[in-house]
């Protein structure tokens, strides 16, 4: 038996898989306690918990402990004259016509940032030596007095050279036991200072909490029998053992949009599609990422909450449009949805927990997209008077209908989400006409289609069970570990040798990382180098594989790059301008085997001839209804337009598209046919 259970922001998904079938479970989420939504769904699966031998997870609990400001109590530790670099950040100002903008806040006071007197230079060289005897009598006395649950510790280049750090590890981890110490070097061994320190310190606040978690988890599910494995998603695309994610919890933030993105890609591949964009709407925000070859873009760094976090994590965007976004009105009389959404508790007031704001779902009962006889396979009663009442005060403002306001709310949620593939796609250099839009989440399907138009997309493959489709992508993710280090090196004959050199050294420290989570499988090794020409401020990333790198040589090496520049930014160099290489990454993976997705919901719900369903904007027009089984059932296509059922998501067709589910369960919409 092998179980995925992702905790969103207003549901918690369970797949489980035992013998070739397969069990789907959505059960309202847990803020408070997200364990215990846990729980409720294994409980409601009916799964004997001593039978599970792979038990996956991904939560959103790192990446609330950030956006609430609810980790621990983190002290940070920096070179003398280094106290304020969290507070003075960058120059760069993200609002630049905002005259109220304010950079934002790290999760650390600054009462709480103190000096070690030390100095290491950027060839590793100590020029300061470490005053032991100051940090003891000044410092660990006021993080003693502070109660501090974590300490962050970030030196000046300790990249080059840690031995500073983890003596101050050493020192503080002896008279504090209780306290974690996160050294900077070993979450973001890389150069820019600031990047780093932010990152050791967002991994402290987070790792209490983290720890915590999984621990509780963990006890909760030994006193219900269980004694399989437990792994935790990445925001790399990647699973690592529980006990190992305790140590790095900063990997932990976007697990459930990760695991999304690698279950989506692991089920259309089986039927051919390797050039995709993923559309993960759920119930409190739409992610999106491309996937060019089956492989998802990583992208070195990433923000939460306006703060960088330098990991490798999958290239997601994200924008505040999901099923329970509130809609509503701004300061100038303008239509407005999110990025505030209802969550889990109370919910769009369509779900009778006390919400009375309107929200995305609210719009799809007033538009008869999604029935209440029918939601959650009707396992969950809707509220369709209170769906309407939640739009009267915006009608009223607007001289329109309720069905008008709510029909216009889909829209400027599409034209969000049209907006963030753009991100993307377009101003990457890719057109979006030359990809399939992948919608999944309990909301994606429903709006898929439409913005698949806007696009000028002509297909949209939808995976089976698409509102558990990140559940699944925990159990069909590999374990993965990347290891980045910093080393400027200008490219010249002798390069690629030291390469090769140091590349063989990080390989090595991965496999021993692997063997102490007690893993002796065979490997799979990636080879990366952030690159640029000599005086740029950014990098290219360029992708070797094993064989790749085994054959680089200097004029490979500069053509290598020369071609990623160019199909970035449309230009490259000619002339033979210096190049250098600025860091090195190196991924492991350990390949398990992958599951797939089936459908699971049987029955026919078709609506009677003439019946106003849908509302189109101008309109109540007739539809056909179909259970998404029953359409592959028949193995016909289904006309728009058309609302196909499913047990975790409702899939609108449109008029000029058809529907159509193929030999691998996933569903194709196609337009114009």
């Amino acid at each position: 038996m092998k179980v995925g259970v992702e905790v969103g922001g207003t549901f918690t998904d369970l797949v489980a898989h035992d013998d070739g079938r397969i069990r789907v479970i959505k059960v309202p989420s847990t803020p408070a306690s997200p364990d215990i939504g846990v729980l409720d769904a294994l409980r409601m699966a009916g799964i004997d918990f001593a039978t599970i031998e792979d038990f996956a997870h991904g939560s959103t609990v790192a990446t609330n402990a950030v956006l609430e400001r609810k980790g621990g109590k983190v002290a940070f530790v920096a070179t003398q004259g280094f106290r304020d670099i969290l507070f003075l950040q960058r120059h760069d100002r993200k609002h630049i016509y905002d005259l109220f903008y304010k950079k934002p806040s790290p999760p650390v006071q600054r009462r709480a940032c103190f000096e070690a007197k030390e100095r290491i230079l950027t060839d590793g060289s100590v020029d300061t030596a470490l005053d032991e005897a100051r940090f003891r009598s000044e410092v660990l006395p006021q993080l003693e007095q502070g109660a501090y649950d974590a300490v962050a510790i970030c030196l000046l280049n300790a990249y080059r050279n840690p031995a500073h750090e983890l003596r101050l590890a050493e020192l503080i981890r002896a008279a504090l036991p209780n306290v974690t110490v996160t050294c900077s070097h070993q979450v973001a061994c890389e150069f820019r200072e600031y990047e780093r320190a932010s990152t050791a310190t967002l991994s402290a606040f987070v790792q209490p909490v983290i720890a915590g978690y999984l621990g509780r988890l963990t006890q909760a599910l030994e006193r219900e029998g269980f004694r399989g494995r437990f792994s935790v998603m990445q925001s790399n695309g990647g699973r690592l053992p529980a006990d190992a994610m305790r140590e790095n919890a900063i990997s932990a933030l976007f697990s459930g949009p990760a695991a999304g993105v690698v279950g989506a890609v692991r089920q259309v591949v089986r039927s051919g599609y390797r050039n995709v964009i993923t559309f993960d709407m759920g119930g409190t925000s739409s992610d999106v990422c491309l996937v060019q070859d089956s492989k998802p873009t990583l992208a070195s760094e990433t923000e939460i909450d306006g703060l960088p976090v330098r990991t490798p994590v999958l290239d997601i965007v994200t924008v505040g449009a999901g099923g329970g976004s509130l809609i509503w009105i701004d300061d100038g009389g303008m239509l407005r949805v999110g990025p505030k959404s209802a969550g889990a508790q109370p919910g769009p007031a369509c779900y009778g927990r006390g919400g009375t704001e309107p929200t995305i779902t609210d719009a799809h009962v007033v538009l008869g997209t999604v029935r209440a006889e029918a939601f959650l396979g009707g396992q969950m009663a809707l509220d369709v008077a209170a769906a309407h009442r939640a739009f009267d005060q915006l009608a009223a403002h607007f001289g329109l209908s309720v069905e008008a306001v709510a029909h216009n709310a889909v829209r400027l949620a599409n034209a969000n989400i049209v907006r963030a593939i753009q991100l993307v796609s377009t101003e990457r250099g890719r057109d979006p006409r030359d990809y399939v839009l992948v919608p999944f989440g309990g909301a994606g399907p429903m709006q898929a289609a439409q913005i698949a138009e806007d696009l000028g997309i002509g297909t949209v493959v939808a995976p089976p069970n698409p509102g558990v489709t990140s559940a699944h992508g925990l159990l069909a993710s590999d374990f993965i570990k990347y290891e980045t280090q910093t080393y400027r090196v200008q490219v010249a004959d002798d390069t690629c040798d030291q390469l090769r050199e140091r590349f063989a050294r990080m390989k090595a420290d991965l496999q021993a990382q692997f063997e102490q989570m007690a893993f002796d499988q065979p490997l799979e090794f990636s080879f990366t180098l952030e690159m640029r020409y000599v005086g740029q401020a950014f990098e290219v990333p360029i992708e070797l594989d094993a064989s790749a790198l085994a054959a680089l040589e200097r004029k490979s090496l500069s053509e290598h790059f020369t071609e990623a520049h160019e199909r970035i930014y449309f230009h490259a160099d000619k002339t033979g301008r210096p190049i250098e290489v600025v860091a090195l990454r190196v991924g492991a993976t350990l390949v398990t085997p992958h599951v797939s997705a089936t459908a699971s919901v049987t029955g026919n719900l078709d609506a009677a001839p003439g019946e106003p369903a849908l509302y189109d904007g101008r309109n109540w027009t007739p539809c056909r209804r179909r259970t998404v089984a029953a359409l592959g059932a028949d193995g016909a296509a289904l006309a728009g337009p058309a609302v196909l059922e499913d047990y975790t998501t409702t899939v609108l067709v449109p008029a000029g598209w058809q529907a159509s589910v193929d030999t691998q369960s996933n569903l194709i919409l196609s337009k114009g046919v």
